[in-house]
This record gives structure tokens, sequence and C-alpha cells, in this order.
């Protein structure tokens, strides 16, 4: 078994128009930006992207959204000083917006990872985003319903990675890489060193293979 891949553009050719893509990273911390890079020479548009933000000045995420591939983003941290694309986007009504709580994107990620049907959480009861859901109240407090959050393909960002797709990863790049991988049909992974077997300490490995379908060192 053998997941290394050399070349990241003709893996992310089987990506079609409309795909929910999960792309991990804070800010451009574990950005997997070798790989939007190549994600926008192959032309994929409609994108429905899942990050933590919007993207930073014109670099990766930024790109894509600057390419005009992407039709709606779910994060939690859309603005900030240096996201002109995404706000020009925007405010021109080129894009669509699913704003969603940090902790709740992680949490509904994660339930989609482990195949929950939903989770219940107090963060935006009583608020904008909690309108049209469900709400509960249970053991004196309240909690909205939130759906898992899974993709057709997750391009995440690691450390170093084996041929069976066992990964660790680089400090705080590890973010959102370890849950997306687990709530994607498809995850493609990033590395800045490819290792041989045996050579990750079973111990340290963070992301097991069994959740990476490719592997490609960029």
């Amino acid at each position: 078994m053998n997941k290394i891949h050399h070349s990241a553009y003709e893996l992310l050719q089987s990506i079609p128009d409309g795909a929910t893509i999960l792309i991990g990273g804070f800010g451009t911390a574990g950005q997997p930006a070798e790989l939007i890079d190549h994600l926008i020479e192959t032309g994929a548009e409609d994108l429905t992207i899942v990050c933590n933000n919007a993207g930073n000045g014109d670099y990766g995420l930024a790109k894509l959204l600057k390419a005009g591939r992407v039709k709606k983003m779910v994060c939690s941290f859309p603005r900030q000083s240096d996201s002109w694309v995404f706000d020009e986007l925007y405010r021109a009504g080129k894009i669509e917006l699913e704003l969603v709580p940090q902790g709740n994107l992680a949490c509904r990620i994660q339930a989609a990872g482990m195949g929950l049907g939903a989770v219940f959480t107090p963060t935006g009861y009583g608020t904008l985003l909690a309108e049209g859901k469900e709400t509960r109240h249970i053991d004196g407090k309240d909690y909205v319903l939130e759906l898992p959050i899974k993709a057709d393909f997750a391009l995440i960002k690691a450390h170093k990675g084996d041929r069976w797709g066992n990964l660790i990863y680089n400090k705080s790049a590890r973010n959102f890489g370890p849950i997306m991988a687990m709530a994607a049909a498809i995850t493609i992974a990033q590395v800045a060193e490819v290792v041989e077997l045996g050579e990750l300490d079973p111990e340290h490995i963070v992301t097991p293979g069994i959740f990476v379908q490719h592997v490609v060192h960029c």
C-alpha cells in the first residue's frame, strides 16, 4: 500500500464542480497553500469551502476566492485586516457566507468524522445564528441543535507522512487538520517530508493513515 502521489495537480483534477471541500489552517498556519494553487489550476468552480477563516491577503485560500471558484464559505472568522478579497466578493453579492462559531465549527466537523447525527451546543443560543434551528432545554441549560459538516474532500497540511498515510503535525499548524481528515470522503495531505515506514513513533502519530487517501510532498 502506497498513498504517496507525485502530482498534486493530477490528484486535484478529480475534484468536480460543486464539491464541498474542508481546507485546514488557522489563518496561514497549517494552510495547504500548494494544494490550493493546484486546485485553482484544475478549473473546478462553484465550490463550497469550509475553513476557519476566509483567506489572508492574496495568498492560498484568498487566491482561490479571487479566482471566482468559490460560491459559498463556511467559516468562523471571515473578516480581518487582510481579508480584502472576501470582503469585496461578499459586498458585491458574489459569495455566500455561513457563519459558524469556532467551537461549533470544530464540533460539527468532528461529529461528521465520528458518525454522529447531530450535536447540541449552548453556543449561539438566543442569537441570529440559532434562528430556524431546533433548541432544547437540558439539565438547566439551553442548547441549539447543530448538524455535522461533512465534505467530499479535505485538503490539509502536515509536517511528516509515510506511504500508509500516517501523519504528524508541526505545533499550531495541526489545528483543524486531524478532524477534517476524518470528516471527508477523500483526504489529500500535503506534507513537508515523506518518511519511511517505522520512522514515525506510533505514540506521536496524530492522524492514522485510515483517514488519509493521498499524500503529496510539497
